[in-house]
């Protein structure tokens, strides 16, 4: 499953992702134990204190971005890694020490190994499944195969979060394409716009016909893990996010954005190409998270800005630099067939900013 990066390169994703969100200094690795590292100035991560929880796929764009918004609201977070070599990689950008910040560790714990991620989930009040299949040669992006191996990866994360009693909750990272790939979804002779919101999902023989492996993936995993879920012991949320994109993406999510753009011709003229920023997705795990205890249910569609014209997906495949994925005309405009709508997500948003400003402003009269 994991997806082995060159020292150097992943090296680079974390300190400038580090940079950003304001200070993991560097300093020895301290091995805890058998397969773990941590970075703990005192305990260990293990007590269910509801602030525990633990992030698979931790070291990819997404799941660094959501281990660093849940550090920076106080959790205690561990990084679930695939494999040994990931953890040597890791180990050697030398990531972990006295001066980095609390409230973090790893452990080796594949998404393909039962007990191992009961062992890592063990102790934690919550799950962020954000692991994905990637082509470990960067060219493909995404295949068949890997859309079986993602579906099976799904089961055995929402199975591990139900076997494991400290766990309560589960937030997986889905993605919009699990909504949007349907068969004359957009009748264009209508006047209103057609909505795609999260009740939506794409057709798996839509996304087998025309070869869309990743979308086929992403929908395939995300009803697998709302079977597991149902009637057991454990709340589960999805999050869809759009083409996810933020400073750097073009070096440090190249592989997902080549299969994510399968097929983007299509979804730009239909209005279904959207991007958005990993910071806004990493918000959006967190505040699901909190929100789960409440009111937070279901899936939520996470987008911040739809394609509309030629000249937006030439600048697009410029950043991603990859030419003549997305655009055919740079002067075209295209008309709005389709309405995607995020208006669920973005009402828990307000609410959770709102919280927070209440928090802040009490704290500071205190």
């Amino acid at each position: 499953m994991g997806v082995l990066r060159s020292t150097e390169s992943l090296e680079a994703e974390i300190e400038e992702m580090l940079l950003r969100r304001g200070g993991i200094g560097r300093t020895q690795v301290r091995k805890a134990g058998s397969g773990s590292v941590r970075r703990r100035a005192e305990g260990d991560g293990r007590v269910d204190d509801g602030r525990t929880v633990c992030v698979t796929g931790g070291i990819s764009f997404v799941g660094f971005a959501v281990v660093n918004h849940l550090l920076d609201l106080g959790y205690t977070v561990r990084f679930a890694l695939e494999t040994q070599e990931d953890m040597e990689k890791l180990r050697e950008t030398e990531m972990f020490g006295e001066v980095g910040r609390d409230g973090v560790w790893a452990v080796m714990a594949s998404v393909m190994d039962l007990e191992g991620l009961c062992r890592a989930f063990d102790g934690c009040a919550g799950v962020f499944h954000t692991s994905s299949v990637v082509d470990p040669g960067g060219l493909s992006g995404y295949s068949k195969h890997m859309a079986q191996t993602e579906v099976r990866a799904a089961e055995l994360v929402v199975e591990a979060c139900v076997r494991t009693q400290s766990v309560r909750r589960c937030v997986f990272t889905s993605s919009l394409l699990a909504c949007v790939w349907r068969e004359n979804s957009t009748p264009r002779s209508s006047r209103r716009p057609t909505t795609v919101d999260e009740n939506c999902w794409s057709d798996q023989r839509v996304c087998r016909d025309k070869k869309l492996w990743f979308a086929l993936g992403k929908t395939m995993a995300e009803k697998a893990a709302w079977r597991a879920a149902r009637g057991r012991d454990v709340k589960l949320v999805t999050v869809c996010p759009a083409l996810v994109t933020g400073p750097g993406f073009r070096r440090r999510n190249s592989t997902s954005s080549i299969a994510y753009l399968k097929g983007a011709q299509d979804l730009l003229t239909e209005g279904l190409l959207a991007t958005v920023d990993v910071e806004k997705v990493a918000e959006a795990h967190v505040a699901v998270y909190e929100a789960m205890s409440s009111t937070a249910c279901g899936r939520y569609i996470c987008y911040d800005h739809v394609i509309r014209s030629g000249e937006e997906a030439a600048e697009l495949e410029r950043q991603l630099g990859l030419p003549n994925r997305v655009s055919m005309d740079a002067h075209a405009d295209y008309p709005t067939w389709v309405e995607l709508s995020n208006r669920k997500l973005s009402r828990l948003l307000l609410s959770s900013r709102r919280r927070c400003t209440y928090d802040i402003y009490s704290i500071s009269q205190e």
